[in-house]
């Protein structure tokens, strides 16, 4: 069988597959609620992956570090069954949704947007690799994407993508009111200029600011989550802005889903913010290999505890 004959047959089969959402995986615990006695609780669910990288199977079994992880099939059964669980989730995405494996080459992001929507995802950050075909490749798999892109400090005006990328959107969960927000890593020096042309990178902190005035204080709403993909921390420039850099230079900030570094974490990081409050930081790796499930809890619309875990898929 001829190579692309073989990408385009496994390619339809994962696609049927995680549209049908078969049972190729065991269901995630549930989340006990047998503390929450008012009737007034009401109980969101946030799911999440970054980078991605066009991982459409699984790793084979005799992959030295992944053996028979991941899969975009496996995925969807597994966000089905969560579904079925509470019927109220966000699924999420920071970036880097391209650039790994053969299909993206062959492809060119056009069958990672169609499972994404298959699996209706709600929105997605930009990574620094989404710009890899070029600004104008990612322009061309717009229409196979039914979710949200955000992202607040790519000023995108000037170039094809105008309009097609929104600084936030805001989402209604049984009644919570959510807002997401998206922020980009700076692209000079990592991304060649004429694959962003004449994207503008703003500052995140400013941005963040100005997007968490809206959310917060315009909009009201119940929770405000940051999807970033500025990577979690940098341990060689302490200064330089990540995840941690951003939750403590900001306020208002409820959760900030991350992306760019790769890092694996069984659970979210707390932070503290300018207030000192708390802000949960989180990033569960790459490639697929785990699905980021935090379960929030609300008691007259205010966000009392959580849960969370990273899950293995």
């Amino acid at each position: 069988m001829k190579r692309r004959d073989f990408i385009e047959k496994t390619a339809a089969s994962t696609a049927l597959l995680g549209l049908g959402l078969a049972p190729l995986c065991s269901a995630s615990p549930r989340v006990s609620l047998s503390s929450f006695e008012s009737a007034e609780v009401k109980h969101v669910t946030i799911l999440h992956t970054n980078d991605v990288h066009s991982h459409i199977d699984p790793f084979p079994m005799d992959d030295p570090r992944n053996p028979n992880m991941g899969g975009v099939s496996r995925r969807a059964a597994l966000i089905e069954t969560i579904r079925q669980e509470n019927p109220n989730v966000l699924l999420l995405d920071a970036g880097d949704i391209f650039q790994g494996t053969p299909y993206f080459n062959y492809y060119g992001g056009e069958l990672e947007f169609k499972l994404m929507s298959m699996m209706r995802y709600d929105a997605s950050t930009i990574g620094n690799h989404d710009f890899d075909n070029g600004i104008e490749g990612l322009y061309a798999q717009m229409p196979h994407a039914t979710f949200e892109f955000v992202s607040s400090n790519y000023d995108l005006k000037n170039t094809v993508m105008d309009g097609f990328v929104k600084p936030y959107k805001i989402f209604n969960k049984n009644g919570i009111k959510i807002g997401v927000f998206g922020l980009g890593i700076e692209l000079e020096g990592l991304v060649d200029k004429k694959m962003y042309q004449e994207t503008v990178y703003n500052n995140p902190v400013e941005t963040a600011q100005e997007m968490v005035r809206i959310l917060k204080k315009e909009q009201k709403c119940d929770l405000v989550i940051c999807l970033s993909h500025l990577g979690y921390k940098y341990k060689e420039d302490p200064n330089k802005i990540s995840d941690l850099k951003l939750a403590e230079l900001t306020k208002d900030i409820d959760l900030i889903i991350g992306g760019h570094t790769h890092t694996f974490l069984d659970k979210p990081t707390i932070a503290k913010n300018l207030d000192g409050k708390e802000v949960l930081v989180n990033q569960v790796g790459c490639y697929g290999i785990n699905l980021g499930r935090i379960d929030f809890y609300f008691d007259n619309n205010k966000a009392r505890s959580h849960e969370a875990k990273s899950i293995v898929v």
